[in-house]
């Protein structure tokens, strides 16, 4: 029997490797999204004036509770991202914050937009389109092995 061609064997070894290391992609992603979160939260708490204050301008009912409301989600959201504690739940009203700024703040700026420039690669191209496509990943795929969620689970028995 013939060995296999050098880049097969390669491929093997990488997809090898990477299984050995499948708990590594999801804890950094959640350490520096987590961060990234807990950071703007913090941001937006401290500085409650100025942001409700904006909140005000895009129309957003009850500014000053919308701000207290979005930057606690952020620093909470974002700390448990984190340390992968209720990741799945978190989430969800960080999700809701990104849709909410897409609707009310973004989207309506593709009216200025350039007549020459797609309005398709504009949007793929907005942050908070990454944003909930990442809160979605990590609502669909979960936290990985190393969080606190798949400690519980297998404590529980579930992990």
């Amino acid at each position: 029997m013939a060995t296999p061609a050098l880049p097969l064997r390669l491929h093997d070894a990488l997809l090898r490797f990477t299984a050995r290391c499948d708990w590594l992609a999801p804890l950094l992603l959640r350490l520096a999204f987590g961060y990234f979160w807990f950071e703007t939260g913090w941001a937006k708490l401290q500085n409650h004036a100025g942001f409700a204050a904006r909140f005000a301008d895009w129309g957003i009912p009850w500014p000053s509770l919308s701000a207290y409301l979005s930057g606690a989600t952020d620093l909470i959201g974002g700390a448990l991202l984190i340390l992968g504690l209720g990741t799945r739940l978190a989430t969800l009203p960080m999700i809701f914050n990104m849709l909410v700024a897409l609707a009310v703040v973004v989207l309506p700026g593709a009216s200025q937009l350039d007549p020459a420039y797609s309005k398709l690669d504009w949007f793929v191209e907005l942050d908070e389109v990454l944003y909930v496509l990442v809160l979605f990943w990590l609502l669909v795929a979960g936290p990985g092995k190393a969080s606190l969620d798949h400690l519980i689970a297998r404590r529980f028995g579930r992990g």
